[in-house]
């Protein structure tokens, strides 16, 4: 393997791809290291059928000012910026218009709340309404969110992502992942399948060991997953014990997906949406025949995707095809029939879904993203202040990395030549 770089980027997610963009345009040299066989990371399209389903992001939060927005049109891809499936109920549903708005006023009474929790114990469920009637409603929505039950979750932290929220929420009808993959500048040297075992600091940079052999260069950016960073998967140089420590503070959640393919049209409209039992935490988040396909994706957060993650890909079938029914009617069942579900949880590499600040904890973020000994720089969603959770924000964490790299290695270069000059000199 070369090893002829200025910098090595671990991780070919949203972060990696980021960083690789902004210093293939300033012209520096970079191999990419992916322990996976794919490119994407968290963003993972996958086609079932000639439909291209998002497994992990799925979402152009923030849609206006997201930095993807403008790769994918500047890429040819087409950006769908009407109202996502959840702003449009399903017809077809017998719905509990009364307890629809209770469920809501609830969440929204839980929201104000964070901010008084904020300044107190920082813990997110001292903000739930002891014996709220819409208690599991809170909690499932929480999920969704951050992939944690209330209790692991800092009020201080859900209310930055929540105000600096736009509310724009776009799709790609391509697939969110497949923009991801192919955004890899073709500049960049790209290792799949080499996992990376050990990182070691040099005296002029960094060396990185992968069973394919170790790859040296000037700086190291690190985007894994938290973690993988928190455990021991990757041996690092002594003295990172902090960003181990801040990466432990930053847990993924769990959120996975169950998507079944509808046999008959019959009772679904396109581009709609429904949710399940109000009063069950387990409950998911239906997009019924998203851009017209003939599919039905549920969502599931926190305890829904635990179903998934403790008991397997039938029983998350089971779960989300007994909702259905409950909603459409006993026909539903011979309609629909399971196509795919994710284990983002139970996959080594990554271990979850996207990252949340434990109580007390929202600093960790900060503490995350701080360079070490100049050799070796941290991005990925859970080092960015606000947009964590987001491939936008796994994004500009990741170009933010490549500045502070870039500027390392400028000042080392800065202060070599001065060494040169006065040795001369001597």
């Amino acid at each position: 393997m070369s090893n002829e770089f200025d910098v090595i980027i671990v991780g070919g997610g949203a972060a990696g791809i980021g960083a690789a963009r902004r210093l293939a345009a300033s012209g520096m040299g970079v191999i990419l290291l992916e322990a996976s066989s794919r490119l994407g990371g968290r963003a993972f399209t996958q086609d079932f059928g000639g439909y291209p389903l998002d497994l992990g992001c799925e979402w152009l939060h923030s849609g206006d000012r997201n930095a993807w927005v403008g790769i994918a049109e500047a890429s040819g891809f087409t950006v769908d910026r009407s109202d996502p499936p959840w702003t449009k109920a399903h017809p077809g549903i017998v719905q509990d218009e009364d307890g629809q708005e209770a469920a809501w006023e609830a969440y929204g009474a839980w929201e104000k709340r964070l901010r008084m929790v904020a300044a107190d114990s920082d813990r997110a469920s001292d903000a739930m309404e002891p014996g709220g009637a819409w208690n599991a409603y809170v909690r499932a929505i929480a999920g969704f969110m951050s992939g944690m039950g209330p209790e692991e979750i800092s009020a201080t932290d859900y209310l930055a992502y929540d105000d600096a929220s736009t509310g724009k929420n776009w799709n790609l009808p391509l697939g969110y992942g497949t923009l991801v993959a192919a955004s890899l500048p073709p500049s960049t040297s790209l290792r799949l399948a080499t996992p990376v075992e050990r990182i070691d600091l040099t005296a002029d940079g960094v060396a990185i060991s992968t069973r394919a052999g170790t790859v040296r260069a000037g700086a190291a950016i690190l985007t894994v997953s938290t973690a993988v960073l928190a455990g021991d998967a990757i041996r690092l140089p002594a003295g990172v014990d902090p960003w181990r420590e801040a990466a432990a503070s930053l847990p993924l959640g769990r959120n996975e997906k169950v998507f079944l393919e509808i046999g008959r049209d019959a009772a679904f409209e396109p581009d709609a949406h429904a949710y399940g039992n109000l009063r069950d935490p387990r409950s998911a988040s239906y997009s019924i025949r998203p851009n017209g396909w003939p599919i039905i994706e549920a969502f599931l957060g926190g305890d829904g995707a635990r179903i998934l993650e403790e008991e397997g890909p039938a029983a998350g079938f089971a779960y989300v095809s007994a909702q259905l029914v409950a909603l459409f009617g006993s026909d539903v069942s011979a309609a629909i029939r399971p196509l795919a579900a994710t284990s983002w949880s139970r996959i080594q590499a990554i271990g979850g879904a996207y990252s949340c600040a434990l109580p007390g904890r929202s600093d960790a973020r900060a503490r995350l993203a701080r360079p070490f000994e100049e050799r070796l720089f941290f991005a990925g969603e859970a080092t960015h202040p606000f947009d964590f959770t987001t491939a936008h924000g796994a994004h500009d964490s990741g170009q933010r990395a490549a500045d502070e790299a870039m500027a390392a290695l400028a000042d080392r270069y800065r202060l070599g030549r001065r060494d040169k000059l006065a040795a001369a000199g001597a």
